[in-house]
Protein backbone atom coordinates (compact mmCIF):
# COMPACT_ATOMS: atom_id res chain seq x y z
CA UNK A 1 0.00 0.00 0.00
CA UNK A 2 1.22 3.48 -0.94
CA UNK A 3 0.18 6.58 1.01
CA UNK A 4 0.61 9.95 -0.66
CA UNK A 5 0.48 13.37 1.00
CA UNK A 6 0.05 16.69 -0.79
CA UNK A 7 -2.40 15.18 -3.27
CA UNK A 8 -3.83 18.55 -4.31
CA UNK A 9 -0.48 20.24 -5.04
CA UNK A 10 1.61 20.62 -8.19
CA UNK A 11 3.38 17.29 -7.76
CA UNK A 12 0.85 15.31 -5.76
CA UNK A 13 -2.07 15.74 -8.14
CA UNK A 14 -0.06 14.37 -11.06
CA UNK A 15 1.43 11.57 -8.95
CA UNK A 16 -2.06 10.41 -8.01
CA UNK A 17 -3.02 10.34 -11.68
CA UNK A 18 0.07 8.32 -12.58
CA UNK A 19 -0.18 5.87 -9.70
CA UNK A 20 -3.86 5.13 -10.11
CA UNK A 21 -5.67 3.83 -7.01
CA UNK A 22 -3.61 5.08 -4.10
CA UNK A 23 -4.40 6.17 -0.55
CA UNK A 24 -4.11 9.91 0.05
CA UNK A 25 -3.93 11.97 3.22
CA UNK A 26 -5.96 15.17 2.82
CA UNK A 27 -7.18 17.93 5.09
CA UNK A 28 -10.42 18.47 3.16
CA UNK A 29 -12.43 15.78 1.36
CA UNK A 30 -12.02 15.95 -2.42
CA UNK A 31 -13.90 12.85 -3.53
CA UNK A 32 -10.88 10.58 -3.97
CA UNK A 33 -11.45 6.82 -3.92
CA UNK A 34 -9.24 6.11 -0.90
CA UNK A 35 -8.60 9.34 0.94
CA UNK A 36 -8.18 9.73 4.67
CA UNK A 37 -8.86 13.04 6.39
CA UNK A 38 -5.93 14.07 8.54
CA UNK A 39 -3.56 16.83 9.50
CA UNK A 40 0.20 16.79 10.08
CA UNK A 41 -0.34 18.93 13.17
CA UNK A 42 -2.76 16.39 14.69
CA UNK A 43 -0.82 13.13 15.14
CA UNK A 44 -3.96 11.26 16.24
CA UNK A 45 -5.45 11.75 12.75
CA UNK A 46 -2.49 10.08 11.00
CA UNK A 47 -2.93 6.53 12.25
CA UNK A 48 -5.84 5.59 9.99
CA UNK A 49 -3.92 6.82 6.95
CA UNK A 50 -0.71 4.97 7.82
CA UNK A 51 -2.24 1.64 8.78
CA UNK A 52 -1.06 -1.09 6.39
CA UNK A 53 1.17 1.30 4.38
CA UNK A 54 4.47 0.01 3.03
CA UNK A 55 5.62 3.12 1.15
CA UNK A 56 5.01 6.75 2.08
CA UNK A 57 5.28 9.37 -0.65
CA UNK A 58 5.83 12.53 1.43
CA UNK A 59 5.09 15.65 -0.60
CA UNK A 60 4.45 19.08 0.83
CA UNK A 61 5.99 22.23 2.29
CA UNK A 62 8.94 21.92 4.66
CA UNK A 63 6.93 22.20 7.86
CA UNK A 64 8.20 21.00 11.21
CA UNK A 65 5.28 18.58 11.59
CA UNK A 66 6.63 16.41 8.77
CA UNK A 67 8.86 14.87 11.43
CA UNK A 68 5.71 13.88 13.31
CA UNK A 69 4.46 12.09 10.20
CA UNK A 70 7.77 10.25 9.96
CA UNK A 71 7.59 9.20 13.62
CA UNK A 72 4.08 7.84 13.14
CA UNK A 73 5.22 6.07 9.97
CA UNK A 74 7.92 4.26 11.97
CA UNK A 75 5.34 3.24 14.55
CA UNK A 76 3.15 1.74 11.84
CA UNK A 77 5.96 -0.22 10.20
CA UNK A 78 6.28 1.83 7.01
CA UNK A 79 9.29 0.44 5.18
CA UNK A 80 10.20 3.16 2.67
CA UNK A 81 9.71 6.93 2.42
CA UNK A 82 10.03 8.86 -0.83
CA UNK A 83 10.37 12.54 0.03
CA UNK A 84 10.54 15.68 -2.11
CA UNK A 85 13.23 17.92 -0.62
CA UNK A 86 15.23 20.94 -1.80
CA UNK A 87 18.35 20.69 -3.94
CA UNK A 88 20.19 23.07 -1.61
CA UNK A 89 18.84 21.87 1.71
CA UNK A 90 21.43 22.60 4.38
CA UNK A 91 21.75 23.69 7.98
CA UNK A 92 23.74 26.75 6.88
CA UNK A 93 21.40 27.88 4.09
CA UNK A 94 20.33 31.54 4.19
CA UNK A 95 16.80 30.43 3.24
CA UNK A 96 14.72 29.25 6.21
CA UNK A 97 12.73 26.62 4.33
CA UNK A 98 15.92 25.04 3.02
CA UNK A 99 17.20 24.72 6.58
CA UNK A 100 13.91 23.07 7.54
CA UNK A 101 14.20 20.65 4.61
CA UNK A 102 17.66 19.69 5.88
CA UNK A 103 16.31 19.05 9.37
CA UNK A 104 13.50 16.84 8.06
CA UNK A 105 15.88 14.94 5.77
CA UNK A 106 18.18 14.25 8.72
CA UNK A 107 15.23 13.04 10.78
CA UNK A 108 14.21 10.68 7.98
CA UNK A 109 17.73 9.28 7.58
CA UNK A 110 17.92 8.60 11.31
CA UNK A 111 14.48 6.95 11.45
CA UNK A 112 15.58 3.47 10.38
CA UNK A 113 13.21 3.45 7.41
CA UNK A 114 14.53 3.15 3.87
CA UNK A 115 14.35 6.43 2.02
CA UNK A 116 14.72 8.10 -1.35
CA UNK A 117 15.04 11.87 -1.72
CA UNK A 118 13.97 13.82 -4.78
CA UNK A 119 15.66 17.22 -5.10
CA UNK A 120 14.21 19.22 -7.98
CA UNK A 121 15.41 22.51 -9.41
CA UNK A 122 13.06 25.50 -9.91
CA UNK A 123 9.50 24.48 -10.89
CA UNK A 124 8.25 25.70 -14.26
CA UNK A 125 4.78 25.96 -12.71
CA UNK A 126 6.04 28.95 -10.71
CA UNK A 127 6.19 30.85 -13.99
CA UNK A 128 2.41 30.79 -14.27
CA UNK A 129 2.25 33.36 -11.47
CA UNK A 130 3.64 35.82 -14.03
CA UNK A 131 0.55 35.53 -16.24
CA UNK A 132 -1.49 38.42 -14.74
CA UNK A 133 1.44 40.86 -14.95
CA UNK A 134 2.20 39.79 -18.52
CA UNK A 135 -1.45 40.15 -19.50
CA UNK A 136 -1.69 43.58 -17.89
CA UNK A 137 1.66 45.12 -18.82
CA UNK A 138 3.12 43.11 -21.67
CA UNK A 139 5.96 41.84 -19.50
CA UNK A 140 7.10 40.89 -16.02
CA UNK A 141 9.59 41.98 -13.38
CA UNK A 142 12.09 39.80 -11.58
CA UNK A 143 15.36 39.84 -9.68
CA UNK A 144 16.92 36.64 -11.06
CA UNK A 145 19.06 38.74 -13.40
CA UNK A 146 20.65 36.60 -16.09
CA UNK A 147 20.98 33.56 -13.85
CA UNK A 148 20.63 30.29 -15.72
CA UNK A 149 18.31 27.69 -14.22
CA UNK A 150 17.63 24.01 -14.91
CA UNK A 151 13.87 24.48 -14.55
CA UNK A 152 11.71 21.36 -14.34
CA UNK A 153 8.03 20.69 -14.90
CA UNK A 154 6.48 19.56 -11.60
CA UNK A 155 4.70 16.83 -13.57
CA UNK A 156 8.10 15.32 -14.31
CA UNK A 157 8.94 15.34 -10.60
CA UNK A 158 5.66 13.48 -10.09
CA UNK A 159 6.63 10.96 -12.78
CA UNK A 160 9.91 10.25 -11.00
CA UNK A 161 8.17 9.98 -7.63
CA UNK A 162 5.57 7.57 -9.01
CA UNK A 163 8.22 5.39 -10.65
CA UNK A 164 10.16 5.11 -7.40
CA UNK A 165 7.09 4.55 -5.20
CA UNK A 166 6.03 1.54 -7.28
CA UNK A 167 9.47 -0.11 -6.99
CA UNK A 168 11.22 1.57 -4.06
CA UNK A 169 13.77 -1.08 -3.12
CA UNK A 170 16.13 -0.36 -6.01
CA UNK A 171 16.22 3.32 -5.08
CA UNK A 172 16.92 2.95 -1.36
CA UNK A 173 19.38 5.47 0.07
CA UNK A 174 19.52 7.51 -3.13
CA UNK A 175 19.09 11.23 -3.70
CA UNK A 176 18.03 12.17 -7.22
CA UNK A 177 18.59 15.67 -8.60
CA UNK A 178 15.81 16.54 -11.02
CA UNK A 179 16.00 19.17 -13.77
CA UNK A 180 14.67 19.91 -17.20
CA UNK A 181 16.83 19.34 -20.29
CA UNK A 182 18.32 22.84 -20.54
CA UNK A 183 19.57 25.86 -18.64
CA UNK A 184 17.30 28.86 -19.20
CA UNK A 185 17.16 32.45 -18.00
CA UNK A 186 14.12 34.60 -17.35
CA UNK A 187 14.96 36.40 -20.58
CA UNK A 188 14.49 33.01 -22.24
CA UNK A 189 11.15 32.69 -20.45
CA UNK A 190 10.04 36.03 -21.91
CA UNK A 191 11.15 34.99 -25.41
CA UNK A 192 9.52 31.58 -25.26
CA UNK A 193 6.31 32.99 -23.75
CA UNK A 194 6.14 35.41 -26.65
CA UNK A 195 6.82 32.59 -29.13
CA UNK A 196 3.94 30.43 -27.94
CA UNK A 197 1.41 33.26 -27.53
CA UNK A 198 2.38 35.42 -30.50
CA UNK A 199 2.63 38.53 -28.30
CA UNK A 200 5.74 40.46 -27.22
CA UNK A 201 6.84 39.86 -23.61
CA UNK A 202 9.40 42.03 -21.81
CA UNK A 203 11.59 40.88 -18.94
CA UNK A 204 12.21 43.81 -16.60
CA UNK A 205 15.17 43.29 -14.27
CA UNK A 206 14.74 44.72 -10.78
CA UNK A 207 16.75 44.47 -7.55
CA UNK A 208 16.12 41.88 -4.86
CA UNK A 209 14.80 44.59 -2.52
CA UNK A 210 12.40 45.85 -5.17
CA UNK A 211 11.26 42.30 -5.89
CA UNK A 212 10.59 41.64 -2.23
CA UNK A 213 8.51 44.81 -2.01
CA UNK A 214 6.47 43.71 -5.04
CA UNK A 215 5.89 40.25 -3.57
CA UNK A 216 4.86 41.73 -0.23
CA UNK A 217 2.48 44.19 -1.87
CA UNK A 218 0.88 41.29 -3.75
CA UNK A 219 0.41 39.34 -0.55
CA UNK A 220 2.70 36.48 -1.60
CA UNK A 221 3.35 34.08 1.30
CA UNK A 222 6.99 33.92 2.44
CA UNK A 223 7.81 36.97 0.33
CA UNK A 224 11.17 37.40 2.04
CA UNK A 225 12.26 33.80 1.43
CA UNK A 226 11.07 33.94 -2.16
CA UNK A 227 13.05 37.12 -2.78
CA UNK A 228 16.11 35.41 -1.27
CA UNK A 229 15.70 32.50 -3.68
CA UNK A 230 15.55 34.80 -6.71
CA UNK A 231 18.66 36.60 -5.52
CA UNK A 232 20.43 33.25 -5.26
CA UNK A 233 19.23 32.31 -8.75
CA UNK A 234 20.85 35.47 -10.06
CA UNK A 235 24.10 34.27 -8.49
CA UNK A 236 23.94 30.86 -10.21
CA UNK A 237 22.11 28.79 -7.58
CA UNK A 238 20.02 27.04 -10.24
CA UNK A 239 22.71 26.70 -12.94
CA UNK A 240 22.93 22.92 -12.93
CA UNK A 241 21.54 20.00 -14.90
CA UNK A 242 21.18 16.32 -14.12
CA UNK A 243 20.38 13.12 -16.02
CA UNK A 244 18.69 11.58 -12.97
CA UNK A 245 15.18 11.95 -14.40
CA UNK A 246 16.07 9.74 -17.36
CA UNK A 247 17.83 7.30 -15.03
CA UNK A 248 14.70 6.89 -12.91
CA UNK A 249 11.98 6.99 -15.58
CA UNK A 250 13.70 6.04 -18.83
CA UNK A 251 12.18 9.14 -20.45
CA UNK A 252 13.14 12.74 -21.15
CA UNK A 253 11.92 15.74 -19.12
CA UNK A 254 9.86 18.46 -20.74
CA UNK A 255 11.63 21.58 -21.95
CA UNK A 256 10.52 25.17 -21.35
CA UNK A 257 8.89 25.68 -24.73
CA UNK A 258 6.88 22.47 -24.47
CA UNK A 259 5.70 23.49 -20.99
CA UNK A 260 4.66 26.98 -22.05
CA UNK A 261 3.01 25.73 -25.24
CA UNK A 262 0.92 23.41 -23.09
CA UNK A 263 0.10 25.89 -20.35
CA UNK A 264 -0.14 29.31 -21.98
CA UNK A 265 -0.06 28.73 -25.75
CA UNK A 266 -2.62 27.51 -28.26
CA UNK A 267 -5.74 29.22 -29.50
CA UNK A 268 -6.84 30.12 -25.98
CA UNK A 269 -4.79 33.11 -24.83
CA UNK A 270 -5.81 32.73 -21.19
CA UNK A 271 -3.19 30.74 -19.26
CA UNK A 272 -4.47 27.50 -17.74
CA UNK A 273 -3.34 26.97 -14.19
CA UNK A 274 -1.93 23.54 -13.34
Amino acid sequence: MILLTGATGKIGREAVRLLGPVRTLVRTPSGGADEVIGDFDRPDTLDAALRGVGTLLLIGPAVASQTTVLDRAVAHGVRHVVRVTNHKAGDDSPVARRREHARIDAHLKASGMEYTLLAPNFFMQNLLALAPEIAGTGGFSGSAGDGRIGMIDARDVAAAAAAIATAPAEHAGRTYLLTGPELVTFADVAREWAAVTGRPVEYRRISAAEHRAVLESNGVPEAGSNAQVFELLAEGDGAWLSDDFAMVTGGAPRGLRAFLADRVGGKCRTPRLP
